[in-house]
């Protein structure tokens, strides 16, 4: 599994990349075969002076692509909140192809 982690319009830290690398892991228990992951940290400025953190995550597995977008005032928080719905999502297309096999 390959992890790329971009932030955009800002320098990360060493401990918000451990913790993004290390959340990440998690998700080989829910998916088997994942290719690459792709993470992008963005500053994102609303009103001008509010500045959101946003994230998004892509996974790749092999015939599909799942991705999600999600924006908080913290990176983890932004982060976790993406994450929680990259599993719900691999989750969801699982239980699908348990029950119809045929479809990947």
């Amino acid at each position: 599994m390959k992890v790329n982690i971009h932030t955009v319009h800002f320098n990360a830290d060493v401990k918000l990349l451990v913790y993004v690398t290390k959340k990440l892991k998690k998700l080989n228990t829910f998916q088997d075969g994942i290719v690459s992951i792709d993470v992008f940290l963005k500053l994102d400025n609303v009103a001008h002076t509010i500045k959101d953190k946003v994230a998004e995550i892509s996974v790749w597995v092999p015939h599909h692509q799942f991705f999600v977008k999600h924006r908080c005032k913290s990176f983890e928080e932004s982060f976790d909140c993406a994450l929680e719905s990259m599993t719900t999502q691999i989750k969801r297309k699982k239980a699908k192809n348990l029950h119809n096999p045929r479809i990947s």
